[in-house]
């Protein structure tokens, strides 16, 4: 296939080693005292190696190359563990998720249990998609950052849709306060009915 992948100029290249400890993935050996791309695979074609190399002598091309392998790169590595790839599946089911993006009205929220966590809470809790998704359709904000119209963007979201409850999935530092709020006058202004939870977190994940 063609993509893009680094490219070694040996003439340029003075064996310092400079590149193959910039690279992570371990596609880069010296060889004979010069810099090699030993293994395509393990290439990423990102060129994290480019800014170690003091004499200019990688750059990237477009070539035929087998694709990133990036299972060979986390077995090969000497620090797989650090390298885990994520098994735990996940239960998204519906795209997009941030607040602002989210439609208005769709049949996606159609007897929906809908969780609205703050952006932070899925990097808090650790099974967040186990523990509060699976099922469920999300939103996802943040109060202090990007606000904005939130409270009247939900009253329509609730308004024009019919779901069926709502989690709040909250962490416990007082920023958050304001997105229960801010849940709470929209589900106000939707002039509905929705029953209502708030879920919160301590830092290290666990319920408050």
């Amino acid at each position: 296939m063609m993509r893009q992948i680094i490219e070694i100029d040996e003439e340029k290249c003075d064996g310092c080693g400079l590149c193959t400890d910039a690279c992570e993935e371990g596609a880069l050996k010296l060889v004979d005292g010069k810099a090699k791309l030993v293994r395509d695979d393990y290439c990423d074609g990102m060129g994290n190696c480019l800014p170690a190399c003091p004499n200019d002598a990688i750059s990237i091309v477009t070539r035929d190359a087998v694709p990133f392998n990036e299972l060979a790169v986390i077995n090969n590595s000497s620090d797989a563990p650090r390298k885990m790839v994520a098994t735990g599946a996940s239960e998204l089911t519906q795209w997009p998720i941030q607040l602002k993006l989210v439609p208005l009205q769709s049949t996606m929220f159609d007897d929906a249990e809908l969780i609205i966590a703050s952006d932070c809470s899925a990097f808090a809790c650790g099974d967040f998609h186990k523990r509060f998704l699976k099922g469920k359709k999300l939103m996802i904000g943040c109060p202090k950052f990007d606000a904005g119209d939130y409270p009247d963007r939900m009253a329509q979201i609730f308004k024009n849709n019919r779901v069926k409850n709502i989690t709040l999935i909250r962490m416990e530092v007082p920023c958050c306060a304001a997105l229960d709020k801010m849940v709470r006058t929209g589900i106000m202004k939707s002039m509905k009915k929705i029953p209502y939870r708030v879920i919160t977190l301590k830092t290290d994940g666990t319920v408050v």
